[in-house]
């Protein structure tokens, strides 16, 4: 408890700066670690409670769900990670989640995942080898008019730190209510760095 990490969020359209997050350990439990996520300015996000597996699997994180940041509680972990990362391994696996507040508060999210093989990544705070880790995550958040939003996440989780050091995640849908032959239905949410 009390350890900290601290992240700089980047807008991958423009490589602005959009603030720091925060994370600080403030529960460990024999089968989970609670983080306490402070933002350091609006750009950055709200502030916020993730928990994660020993392992670093998702047990409640945000989602973005057409273009805004949903907390999702994973019912089982979200399968960010399916030891060991060896390269070219593969998996694609659904999980329920509760997401509060939703009209549909019941949902079931698909993720595809591949570990795409080593890698070196530099980050502010020094050069670490990695693994990298594409996923392909379906959000299960369809609406009247509009199709689930597709999240596209890549990360690279140093071994040796046990956790991830740099993450990249952007996110579509399509809006039929929101276009006609001259205005494309297809709508993009952030792309964080």
């Amino acid at each position: 408890m009390g350890d900290a990490y601290t992240y700089h969020l980047i807008n991958g359209y423009s490589k602005e700066v959009r603030g720091q997050l925060r994370y600080e350990v403030s529960r460990v439990d024999p089968d989970r670690v609670s983080f306490t996520v402070t933002p350091d300015s609006a750009q950055a996000g709200s502030a916020r409670t993730e928990i994660y597996t020993k392992e670093g699997n998702w047990l409640q994180a945000p989602i973005e769900s057409h273009g805004l940041p949903v907390e999702y509680r994973f019912a089982a972990a979200y399968p960010a990670y399916v030891f060991p990362l060896d390269p070219g391994k593969s998996w694609s696996l659904r999980v329920k989640a509760s997401v509060a507040g939703a009209t549909r508060s019941q949902r079931s999210v698909r993720v595809d995942a591949t570990v795409l093989g080593a890698e070196r990544v530099r980050v502010p705070a020094g050069e670490f080898d990695a693994v990298k880790i594409q996923r392909f995550v379906y959000s299960d958040d369809e609406g009247d008019f509009m199709t689930e939003t597709q999240i596209v996440e890549f990360d690279w989780y140093a071994p040796a730190l046990g956790r991830v050091v740099r993450t990249e995640r952007k996110s579509d849908w399509h809006d039929g209510s929101q276009c006609d032959e001259r205005i494309s239905c297809e709508f993009y949410g952030d792309w964080n760095v």
